[in-house]
């Protein structure tokens, strides 16, 4: 089913394309009361993850995006990925649609990925019952591509809601497969090329001010932006094509059933393969340039995104990463920020490609070693609370 084109409130908002302006409350705008956010996590992912399966944990927080959207046949609302989960907002008229993409989701992620998935949806009139708010912006990393950031409050709380077991929906029974097509990770783990890959999370604290707290992320951001790339992850002429089999498996699994998927993983090896000789050669297939291809995941990656509070997957130098932890540290003793920092030598890719032939491909960016998961782990154990 297709909810229908006069839904479409976040195409129609204006867009911004400097980062340094996320905290600019003027950018956010309300989302309608008779939409719904709908929220989920991992549940243990820290265990997840010291175990080694940050990929699996990222493919799963992905995949929830990947189903609500395919099921209402729009990729353009409003939603963030968070490493080891994801908020999406959508249309009430959508309201069952999301359910079951929820429900299908959780069960594909206990057959496919042996993680478990707990899922929830709220009305935004009543996040609002509550005198908290779900507001949205729009920021612009391609002409084509939009990611949307959100403030109020409304999200933070949803989430932890959801943890409660409150408006939590049931998974569907083992072997339901959600529609997960475009959703792919066949990218080979990023490199630092500074020194470090530093996952950041920081949320507004007890005694912060709205001007304090945006006067810390836009000192934090600054930092950052003074990097090369903005610490982007990603080289501007894009990541180096490669093979990892771990990411053949977990598209195939995805994206065909047990019975067809030795097949998949053929064709799959067999694109991949395709892409890296066509790449090498500065060949070209019809319409398709690896090449701009590439160029085109650097440039619709998302590594630095507004939750509620400042979230960023960055590439920096030890120096520069330093000075960002002391700023941290110094806010969060003056109750003006509660955060958590992960480092790792590398970071991970899971994409949304509808098509390759169309240049609106999005790339959710994650630390190689755990994280924002890391990040919200180390966060919780500093802090008490909800993040």
């Amino acid at each position: 089913m297709v909810v229908p084109a006069s839904n479409a409130f976040f195409e129609t908002l204006p867009a911004f394309s400097d980062f340094a302006g996320v905290t600019n409350l003027g950018h956010y705008h309300p989302l309608p009361d008779d939409w719904i956010l709908a929220t989920s996590d991992i549940v243990g992912s820290t265990k997840a993850i010291e175990a080694g399966r940050y990929k699996a944990v990222n493919m799963a927080g992905a995949s929830v995006i990947s189903a609500i959207l395919n099921a209402v046949g729009n990729h353009r609302y409003p939603f963030v990925f968070g490493g080891d989960g994801a908020i999406v907002a959508v249309p009430g008229s959508a309201m069952e649609i999301a359910r079951d993409a929820l429900a299908a989701v959780q069960a594909w992620v206990a057959d496919e990925l042996q993680l478990t998935i707990r899922a929830a949806i709220f009305p935004i009139k009543d996040i609002r019952a509550q005198g908290l708010d779900v507001r949205v912006a729009r920021y612009r990393v391609a002409p084509d591509v939009y990611y949307a950031m959100f403030a109020g409050g409304g999200a933070n709380w949803a989430e932890a809601e959801m943890k409660a077991g409150r408006n939590t929906v049931p998974p569907a029974p083992t072997g339901t497969r959600p529609d997960l097509s475009g959703l792919s990770c066949r990218w080979n783990p990023l490199q630092s090329r500074h020194g470090e890959i530093l996952s950041i999370i920081v949320t507004p604290g007890a005694a912060s001010t709205p001007a304090e707290f945006e006067q810390l992320v836009s000192s934090v951001v600054a930092l950052t932006v003074a990097q090369e790339r903005g610490g982007h992850p990603i080289p501007a002429a894009g990541p180096e094509t490669g093979f990892t089999p771990g990411n053949v498996d977990y598209e195939a699994r995805a994206s065909a059933p047990p019975g067809k998927r030795a097949l998949r993983k053929l064709v799959i090896l067999g694109q991949v393969i395709l892409v890296a000789i066509l790449d090498r050669l500065s060949l070209r297939l019809g319409r398709f340039d690896p090449k701009i291809y590439r160029s085109d995941v650097a440039r619709n990656s998302d590594f630095r995104k507004f939750d509620d509070g400042l979230k960023m997957t960055v590439d920096l130098d030890i120096e520069r990463s330093r000075r960002i932890e002391a700023l941290l540290e110094a806010a969060s003793r003056r109750g003006i920020c509660r955060y958590g920092l992960h480092r790792q030598q590398t970071a991970l890719m899971t994409c949304l490609v509808p098509t390759p032939l169309q240049r609106d491909h999005m790339h959710f960016i994650d630390g190689g070693a755990g994280g924002y998961a890391q990040a919200a782990s180390r966060l919780k154990s500093k802090f008490s609370g909800p993040i």
